[in-house]
């Protein structure tokens, strides 16, 4: 059996879709296509039904892609290291959200990039949950974070921790509402103010608001960047309400910079996975990085 038909194979079966595993392996979707009927002309059985969006395993799909994939991952690591002489450090690939990879995730791996002979070297990319997941599934990453529990067998997925949300705002917003007023009014009091927001749907507030409120926010994004951290510097310069996760507005609380409008008994939380590929934490450099964030993330708070 060819095994670049089985790479393509497994890249539709990690992907699904046609369409996305052909820009992952960087050919055409219907160079992808012919490959895939190849191989199911070759094994005389359907592999794949096709979909309107997507395509999904057939039984006899997900058996080859359980036998077959972790063979096909082991000859990547055997091509990586060939790679490499014998001195070199082994590579660990990173891939997470921004702000909380940049603050938690490594900050705590850096320790591990040292010269004690278990050493590797460190590799980060940022973007969202899905794209994350999707690139970890193709093979470009070792491990990926994520706020999106991955589906499946060939991705496993630990939980790492939670993150607090807290609405905040500049001191100067908590005069504009008044004293008492989100408790006599609730949400309706901050109706006017305006919002600092990673995008136009607001995420953030929306989910802060459905979990608190029990309700919709009133009001549209006054400011939108796409980063936490900008929205923090946003929100200490006076430009509106906002929902940051707690490890990230801490230091600004602890010197005044901001205040929180609402302290709720339960405040919204969301939770941090970290995933791999099945199989995968059999190499040492990976289950190492991974028990280690395990590990370092008992302490986060």
């Amino acid at each position: 059996m060819d095994v670049a038909l089985l790479r393509t194979f497994v890249t539709v079966h990690r992907a699904g879709s046609f369409t996305r595993a052909a820009a992952l392996l960087g050919l055409s979707q219907p160079a992808v296509t012919s490959q895939i009927r190849t191989l199911e002309r070759q094994l005389g059985r359907p592999l794949f039904l096709r979909q309107a969006r997507g395509v999904t395993p057939t039984t006899i799909g997900d058996e080859l892609a359980h036998k077959a994939a972790p063979h096909l991952d082991a000859l990547v690591e055997i091509a990586e290291r060939g790679l490499d002489d014998e001195s070199s450090l082994r590579t660990l690939h990173l891939a997470g959200p921004p702000e909380f990879t940049a603050e938690r995730a490594l900050p705590a791996l850096t320790e591990l990039t040292g010269d004690d002979g278990r050493g590797f070297a460190l590799r980060a990319s940022f973007g969202t949950a899905e794209e994350a997941l999707e690139g970890l599934a193709a093979g470009h990453h070792d491990l990926a974070i994520s706020t999106v529990r991955p589906r499946g067998a060939l991705l496993t997925a630990t939980a790492l921790c939670d993150e607090e949300h807290m609405l905040v705002a500049a001191p100067r917003w908590v005069e504009r509402i008044g004293p008492g007023a989100l408790r006599l009014k609730g949400a309706a009091a901050l109706e006017n103010l305006p919002v600092v927001e990673v995008h136009e749907s607001l995420p953030f507030v929306s989910r802060y608001w459905a979990s608190v409120f029990d309700a919709r926010p009133a009001a549209s994004g006054t400011v939108i960047v796409p980063d936490l951290r900008a929205v923090l510097a946003c929100a200490v310069a006076g430009a509106g309400l906002t929902v940051l996760p707690r490890y990230l507005c801490a230091p600004a609380l602890e010197c005044g910079d901001i205040v929180t409008l609402h302290d709720p008994a339960v405040p919204p939380l969301r939770t941090y996975f970290l995933a791999v590929r099945t199989g995968t934490l059999a190499m040492p450099h990976i289950a190492r990085a991974h028990e280690w964030l395990q590990r370092a993330a008992t302490g986060w708070s």
